[in-house]
């Protein structure tokens, strides 16, 4: 009797298109934008990829080079150097009209004598879309962007929230090939703007965009991003998924911009310690530190006040300088609460501790 290996024939090997990486839609070698005057420039020696579907986050402090980058990308700034290309075509002189990318920026500059629905198709208008087409187009990205029902309203009733959601169904009506969006939520409040950080990354992935989404703020970038580049002084220092730069930040500069306190040891090594590394043990509060590679400390408090909404104290730390450290739920809100002046001993949790190479 065969048997039932041979019966089944030989293992089917892995279709090598299901397990390859989906191409590279915009390629940048060694792009530069220099501004006249200016004594350094304003993008340096920037190398990138962005693959089909994929959301990548241009992260960095305000002029360090992300928006003028994007709009180099756009075809609304001219490269000193370098090359940009769009599925292998160098779009040089190609301009930002023939490009069929999308745009969305801090304001959304919707149309105030439009409707929502008159702002969401007027790309499809400029493009000369059936009306039939247009129609069943804004139905379906006002769904999207959560707006059902939204169609006839002046765009002046609308929240901020509201409107940015718009202008987000306006970029992507005419379904670009690259969507690029700079800081589209920064003139948000925090909460709306946490709110609709989760809202856009859901929406760029159900709409399967490839997009270059420009910010300051770091939270919103790790939310929307499947990879990171974080830009310094015109150049991007590290590209990565947010896991991993969160996990091993390229350097102090880049820990210190993420909101690590970066401190050495007595052995010279340079450590980055997040946000919730460190925490304060009051006089006659009882602690046990996870054993670490980093041993506990005194120091004397500054200030109290709050960390993202948690009891926190600001403090001086021989060796280390000024640091920032959670206060436990017991002596945050119990009568024996540390007060500025305070000695007391700052322990380290190992699990909040990277080392910095170099």
């Amino acid at each position: 009797m065969p048997s039932a290996r041979s019966d089944a024939g030989p293992a089917a090997s892995p279709d090598p298109a299901a397990t390859a990486d989906p191409p590279i839609a915009l390629g940048l070698a060694q792009v530069e934008v220099r501004y006249p005057g200016a004594a350094s420039p304003a993008v340096d020696t920037v190398d990138l990829h962005v693959r089909a579907g994929e959301v990548l986050a241009l992260l960095g402090p305000s002029g360090c080079g992300k928006s003028s980058l994007l709009r180099a990308i756009a075809g609304l700034e001219l490269p000193s150097a370098g090359t940009i290309a769009w599925a292998g075509r160098d779009l040089a002189g190609v301009p930002a009209y023939r490009r069929g990318f999308g745009l969305m920026f801090q304001e959304g500059q919707l149309f105030p004598h439009r409707s929502v629905a008159g702002n969401v198709e007027f790309g499809l208008l400029m493009d000369r879309v059936p009306r039939a087409a247009r129609r069943e187009r804004v139905r379906e990205l006002l769904d999207l962007v959560g707006l059902a029902g939204y169609g006839d309203r002046p765009t002046a009733t609308l929240s901020g929230g509201e409107q940015q959601r718009v202008a987000l169904a306006r970029a992507l009506a005419p379904r670009p090939r690259l969507l690029l969006l700079d800081e589209p939520l920064s003139a948000l409040d925090r909460s709306l703007r946490e709110r609709l950080t989760v809202e856009l990354a859901t929406i760029l992935r159900r709409a399967a965009a490839t997009a270059l989404y420009v910010t300051h703020d770091h939270d919103e970038a790790f939310t929307i991003a499947d990879r990171v580049g974080i830009m310094r002084a015109g150049r991007l220092v590290q590209v990565g998924r947010p896991a991993e730069i969160w996990s091993r930040p390229a350097d102090a500069p880049v820990a210190a911009f993420l909101g690590f306190a970066v401190i050495s040891d007595d052995d010279d090594r340079t450590w980055a310690l997040g946000p919730r590394a460190l925490w304060v043990t009051a006089p006659g509060e009882s602690s046990a530190p996870a054993a670490g590679p980093i041993a506990p400390r005194t120091g004397r408090i500054r200030s109290l006040g709050f960390q993202r909404g948690e009891p926190a104290a600001r403090l001086d730390v021989p060796g280390w300088g000024t640091v920032r450290a959670l206060l436990r739920p017991a002596s945050a809100g119990g009568p024996d609460r540390p007060a500025p002046g305070d000695v007391v001993q700052v322990d380290v949790d190992p699990l909040g501790v990277v080392l910095l190479e170099g």
